[in-house]
């Protein structure tokens, strides 16, 4: 007997747009249901049939798997979950017209029990959203053996998992160019990302690559973080050890909220952005846009990778012989006064 899969796939909608219309509910426009309802026909799909009895089977819940980072001085970094947040939002979006739940799960970044706590949270879900680098490719491909899993802001080339992530290195070229060629910053200082992020990996290798390529650009240094503002404070910190008359002309940071923790700590010692220093991030958040003064970013949505992550992981539960998908979302080059761009600059 037909499924509600087999009527999405033969309609080409999503199985939310099938549900919606099944239950005559608002959202969907004419042609689309019309053309839904006639596949139903065609099909000879029963609402309450096999395909109910076997949904009833499933446990009709996805579970997330963050990960909780310890940063410089050991302490964990809350607002460095910040990025899941958003991405939870997507989650809930997709999840909300089949009525599944989502179980959230924390794992250390550096914890020992790692692989045993994913296949704890593998026997209670229907399927997987790990995100960024907390499980390696072999564990991976022996988890998905069984489950389905896709990564949220994982390396895009990973070939045990279906995979949802950002085009990280259009942005952070288009991002140091900017701050190279139209602002003439030559003395570049970088503040990273965890080095199991795929995100931050990703970002390092386009920045390094635009100074490379410009012959009078320099990296005069880099930090280690660990995408929370705490980082930023700490590589600031660094910076501003050293003498005075070496310092950067532009500090690029791998997210948001490390340019935040940048950007107080050199106000703090008197230290004018951009007047003296130019600061970057990455992610667009809420709170750059309302820094004193507004942050030159890169503009990704993360909610809408959640969103993404999760109708692919609904498609896999449905199909698991599908083949492994790659998806890369764009991002957008933001430029406000952070770079020196002046107020009110529109995105590039």
């Amino acid at each position: 007997m037909s499924t509600l899969y087999d009527v999405a796939r033969a309609a080409g909608v999503s199985t939310a747009t099938v549900s919606r219309v099944v239950h005559d509910q608002a959202g969907v426009r004419s042609a689309t249901r019309q053309r839904v309802l006639e596949v139903i026909a065609e099909l000879g799909y029963v609402p309450d049939g096999a395909a109910q009895s076997m949904a009833r089977r499933r446990k009709e819940v996805v579970g997330l798997v963050m990960t909780e980072s310890r940063g410089p001085e050991t302490q964990v970094e809350q607002d460095g979950l910040l990025f899941i947040d958003e991405v939870l939002r997507g989650v809930d979006t997709a999840l909300a017209p089949v009525g599944w739940s989502v179980l959230i799960s924390v794992v250390r970044s550096d914890g020992p029990d790692a692989r045993q706590q994913l296949r704890t949270v593998a026997a209670k879900v229907d399927g997987m959203l790990i995100s960024e680098g907390i499980v390696d490719s072999g564990e991976l491909a022996l988890l998905t053996a069984h489950t389905p899993v896709v990564l949220v802001a994982g390396s895009a080339d990973e070939p045990h998992a279906d995979v949802v992530c950002v085009d990280n290195d259009y942005g952070t070229t288009a991002l140091t160019d900017h701050l190279i060629g139209r602002h003439g910053r030559r003395r570049l200082f970088y503040v990273d990302g965890p080095p199991e992020a795929p995100d931050a990996r990703e970002r390092r290798r386009a920045f390094e690559k635009v100074v490379a390529r410009h012959a009078d650009a320099t990296l005069t240094g880099s930090f280690q973080g660990r995408f929370a503002t705490v980082s930023g404070q700490q590589a600031a910190r660094e910076i501003l050890a050293g003498p005075r008359g070496e310092l950067p002309d532009a500090i690029v940071c791998a997210n948001d909220q490390m340019a935040i923790g940048v950007m107080r700590e050199l106000r703090a010692a008197g230290i004018r952005v951009p007047a003296d220093i130019a600061v970057t991030g990455f992610d667009d958040i809420h709170l750059g846009a309302m820094f004193s003064p507004p942050l030159t970013t890169v503009r990704q949505s993360m909610r809408e990778v959640g969103k993404r992550a999760c109708a692919m992981l609904l498609e896999r539960i449905a199909n698991p012989d599908l083949p492994r998908r790659s998806e890369r979302l764009p991002v957008e080059l933001i430029v406000r006064e952070s770079c020196g761009c002046p107020p009110h600059a529109t995105p590039a």
